[in-house]
């Protein structure tokens, strides 16, 4: 059994290298065009992943502010990326959705994310990136959804 120092200094170890991980993303962000940047990337991202959906949901998914995310959305939309329509259900609300251009937009990314990972982890195995893939997935799996809460949900129990 490792001894509690080592597993403290084993820990110590995993925050540096989680810290230095926003190096990797700032990196990865370069590759975005210049009209698309990381927050539009995510937006759009959020939209293909589960669809259409009102701001307020949106902002939640992105665990950031509604404001913030308004002007996300504003950014996208000017450029055509998603569409915004009254929802049916709510006409004082509106649904954001992806548009073909947004679509073609994606796929270009992840072309472009491909492509950097493939030329910067060249030296790696199949197996290496499977094992990081595997690792990072256990990694959020532990950390669980750590999205804030709206204050309303803050009182449910886990199994609710």
């Amino acid at each position: 059994m490792e001894e509690p120092v080592a597993a403290h200094r084993q820990f110590e170890e995993l925050a540096r290298q989680l810290s230095a991980i926003g190096a990797v993303k700032r990196e990865m962000g370069r590759i975005l065009p210049q009209d698309c940047p990381p927050a539009s990337a995510a937006v759009l991202t959020v939209l293909e992943r589960h669809g259409e959906m009102r701001m307020s949901q949106l902002a939640e998914l992105l665990a950031i502010d509604t404001s913030v995310t308004s002007r996300h959305v504003a950014h996208v939309a000017e450029r055509g990326w998603i569409e915004r329509e009254p929802d049916p259900a709510d006409k004082r609300s509106r649904l954001l959705r992806l548009t073909p251009s947004g679509r073609e937009l994606l796929e270009e990314l992840a072309a472009r994310y491909t492509a950097a990972l493939a030329r910067y982890l060249h030296d790696w195995t199949d197996a290496d990136v499977g094992h990081l893939n595997d690792l990072l997935a256990r990694l959020r799996t532990s950390f669980g959804d750590c999205r804030p809460r709206a204050h309303h949900d803050s009182t449910r129990t886990p199994a609710e």
